[in-house]
């Protein structure tokens, strides 16, 4: 290269060194490159946006939803057939997951682990100190003995120093010490030895044996087929020349079987052992209850203050009355373990057939009596002096009566279209005393406005309209001049205990009339009890004066017949099915309600509310019905609207009796009674003539 081609190279080089260091960059590599001027490049679609538009911040927020995750999910739902959206959706993501053996330190394993680590640590190091040593003594050829106090060596055998030798040079090896398993347990008592139960048996005289054989064919088979014939004509003939005076005289013990007699299997002639056994059996079964009911307290009752309770007892229910509503309840008159059982249904539209069932507390798992029906029993009866006659009224309209004396299933009497049944179902019946010619009489009411006598003539059943419920000021009149009265739906009514011609009825206005047998256009008085039917009309089994309707519109009230106002009303917070009076205390009783609550009110204790209010079914959707008090035993019984019927015992609280007071005896019978319902009755009085 020339040599001023050189220098102005030179020159040019250090004119932009210069200039680097002027400007105080330093110059190296790729110095040409960031001298160049830079420009940003941008995409065609990018946006235009202000300096406010770019100060603007953005914040995005974490969440712990997955992103992932479908959120338009359907599934088909049968109920209302349609699709319809999944509302949760999994939100979790696993990204990594593995299955691990970790052991916490503090638990029992990791403690076991770590004790067992520092045994092996142990070991080992003892066998490196041991080893350490040997080492030392193989290097020393002469061994120095230990000297005693005088300085001289004692002389020991090598066989014994060789044994002291093995014995030191042995690992120490600690015994590891036994853990228990807490899992495996066993009681004291599964560890006991069990003796072997004794083989019981009975020693029985074998039964007869013969050894028969024979050949048969069509001729012999024919020949016996006549020969049987022969024998039942030849018996039906001597049953017919016996005379009377032949059947006294006659020992039964000398009948002998005809054949035709061992060879059926009619189980009548056998019904009542095993009525008898089966009964046994029962009792077995429910001994803690069936002994022990009579005696049995509420021990907690002395701790309330006026509060009881209700114990269940038995529960009565028959599969084939399954479906079927309790529609009445009846105790016998005479034997006080017995009940008639009404099966029907309160549902219109739900109307198939009905049963009557009698049940014995002294078996509660089948029915003592079963009768079919193909209408539903909507009411029943049974008679005072007569147990064994039940009286029920029919869905149907019909009424019957029922004799438990006679085998067949079939009512003795039943009412037809041609002797005065009623169009609409019969809602109560009741015995009443025997007519002047001691003839069987009872009444029925029914929704179609008519209160009917019944009495039994020989062998049918005759009636006669006693009373047409009309409601007032319903009158209606026809453009030929004729005027049409509203009939009054009557649901129950029932007889004053000691004035025979009065009775009440409840309709399904709300309206209670006071009637009478002698007129049968007029009422003797009106009560416009409640807003809705009337289910249930009772007289005070003490006070004459006083009665107890309920209804569907939640009330009870008691009531003074010659007051047109009630004297005790009664919210129950639910339809009231039923009521009943106590057969011990006037101022007792108890009523049921369709949300399955059994209420049992002693106006004596508290007459503001009940003193027991608890629950019988234990489904929310049963219904209770029917209520009952038995007689003689501190129980009810109560009905559902399933066919149940259940057994509950009164605590102490609920049938407080008078206490005793020192040197006086406690007055008892229906005067103190009467004395006690009056003197609560007096307080409501003066409070409503102060008004």
């Amino acid at each position: 290269m020339p040599k001023q081609a050189r220098r102005q190279s030179f020159n040019i080089l250090r004119g932009s060194r210069k200039r680097d260091e002027d400007s105080g960059t330093e110059v190296g590599e790729g110095t040409d490159e960031w001298s160049q001027s830079k420009s940003a490049v941008r995409p065609p679609d990018q946006l235009e946006l202000t300096d406010a538009e770019l100060k603007e911040e953005f914040t995005r927020i974490l969440t712990a939803n997955n992103p992932h995750a479908p959120q338009n999910i359907v599934r088909y739902s049968f109920k209302e057939g349609t699709y319809k959206g999944v509302g949760f959706v999994n939100q979790l993501a696993v990204h990594f997951s593995q299955v691990g053996n970790l052991i916490p330190k503090d638990s029992d394993e990791g403690r076991r682990q770590h004790y067992r680590d520092e045994m092996v640590a142990g070991s080992q190091e003892s066998a490196k100190v041991v080893t350490s040593d040997t080492e030392v003594l193989e290097e020393d050829e002469e061994p120095k003995e230990p000297e005693t106090e005088a300085g001289s060596q004692t002389d020991v055998p090598a066989a014994t120093e060789a044994a002291e030798k093995e014995d030191f040079m042995a690992p120490v090896q600690l015994k590891e010490r036994k853990l228990t398993n807490q899992f495996n347990f066993s009681e004291r008592a599964s560890q006991t030895f069990n003796n072997r139960l004794r083989d019981r048996e009975c020693q029985m005289e074998p039964p007869p044996r013969t050894n028969f054989s024979a050949t048969a064919n069509q001729w012999e088979i024919y020949d016996a087929y006549v020969d049987e014939l022969e024998k039942q004509e030849r018996t039906k003939e001597k049953e017919k020349t016996k005379t009377s005076v032949a059947k006294k005289t006659e020992k039964p013990a000398m009948r002998k079987l005809t054949s035709m007699e061992s060879q059926s299997d009619d189980i009548s002639k056998v019904s009542q052992a095993a009525k008898i056994v089966e009964r046994m059996v029962n009792q077995n079964t429910y001994d803690d209850v069936a002994q022990d009911f009579k005696y049995y307290e509420d021990t907690a009752d002395e701790y309330r203050d006026q509060e009881g309770t209700l114990l269940p007892l038995w529960k009565f229910q028959n599969d084939k009355a399954k479906r079927l509503a309790v529609t009445a309840l009846c105790w016998n008159p005479k034997y006080k373990d017995l009940f008639a059982v009404g099966h029907g249904s309160y549902d219109f539209m739900k109307q198939s057939r009905g049963m009557l069932l009698l049940y014995s507390m002294k078996n509660p798992s089948f029915p003592e009596y079963i009768f079919s029906s193909e209408s539903g029993i909507m009411c029943l009866d049974m008679h005072m002096d007569h147990p064994y006659l039940v009286v029920v009224g029919y869905y149907d309209g019909n009424v019957a009566i029922y004799n438990l004396k006679k085998p067949h299933l079939q009512p003795c009497f039943r009412s037809t279209s041609k002797s005065g049944k009623h169009t609409d179902p019969v809602w109560q019946v009741k015995w009443q005393k025997d007519d002047m010619d001691h003839n069987l009489n009872f009444f029925s009411v029914s929704s179609d406005g008519r209160i009917v006598s019944w009495t039994l003539v020989k062998s049918e059943l005759v009636h006669i309209d006693v009373i047409k419920l009309k409601v007032d000021g319903s009158t209606t009149e026809i453009p030929e001049g004729l005027q049409l009265h509203t009939v009054g739906c009557g649901t129950a009514f029932d007889f004053h205990k000691e004035i025979d011609y009065m009775f009440l009825v409840g309709t399904e206005e709300g309206k209670i009339y006071k009637c009478s047998k002698s007129y049968s256009s007029q009422f003797l008085d009106t009560y416009d009890a409640h807003n809705m039917a009337v289910d249930a009309v009772i007289w005070n089994p003490f006070h004459t004066k006083v009665f107890m309707s309920c209804s569907s519109d939640w009330t009870v009230k008691i009531w003074d017949h010659t007051i047109k106002t009630p004297m005790f009303i009664y919210d129950l917070n639910a339809a009231v099915g039923d009521v009943a009076w106590a057969p011990y205390s006037s101022t007792v009783f108890a009523a049921v309600t369709t949300d399955g609550k059994a209420h049992v009110f002693d106006l004596a204790v508290n007459k503001y509310e009940a003193i027991c209010n608890q629950p019988v079914v234990a489904k929310k959707k049963n219904k209770l019905t029917h209520v009952q008090f038995n007689p003689i035993h501190p129980i009810i019984i109560v009905g559902d609207d399933h066919g149940h019927i259940t057994c509950l015992k009164l605590s102490p609280n609920l049938r407080k009796m008078p206490k005793e007071k020192k040197g006086q005896e406690v007055q008892k019978g229906p005067a103190v009674e009467i004395a006690k319902l009056d003197k609560l009755l007096n307080l409501v009085r003066e409070v409503k003539t102060k008004t």
